[in-house]
């Protein structure tokens, strides 16, 4: 399986997904982009810390939301309702692999500037979500 995160500045809350589902499924290729990423970044110092806290390895630099990245992808897992319905406007030919992480709605918070405290509720959030679509992904 090659899944796709996507968030803003790819430096928060997709890297952080990224990781957690590396970490579950070691076996699958999991990458992250973001709609407004600055390539290259680093992931975000509050991203380094929960991660590091949690014992998952982690080596990120963000990359922009590209049409191969989604071609490359077998799912397209969005943090909000906003980055879902923008890569449905821009590009529409992959509207069927393209998901929210919340399945019920709702966007994951965003951690971006707050207190370490901020990042590992995001971290909480983002574990219980892909832990529950995994349940239903490998159902299939």
């Amino acid at each position: 399986m090659n899944i796709l995160f996507v968030c803003t500045g790819n430096t928060c809350r997709s890297p952080m997904a990224e990781a957690i589902l590396r970490q579950k499924k070691p076996d699958w290729k999991v990458k992250s982009a973001g709609l407004y990423a600055n390539p290259g970044e680093p992931a975000s110092k509050g991203t380094a810390t929960v991660l590091t806290e949690k014992g998952i390895l982690h080596h990120h630099t963000s990359s922009q939301v590209t049409e191969e990245l989604l071609d490359w992808a077998d799912a397209v897992l969005t943090m909000t309702a906003s980055h879902k319905q923008l890569i449905d406007i821009h590009f529409p030919h992959f509207q069927d692999k393209v998901m929210m992480l919340k399945d019920a709605g709702g966007d994951v918070a965003d951690p971006f500037g707050g207190p370490d405290s901020k990042y590992r509720k995001t971290f909480e959030e983002l574990d219980y979500y892909i832990s529950r679509w995994l349940e239903k992904a490998t159902r299939k």
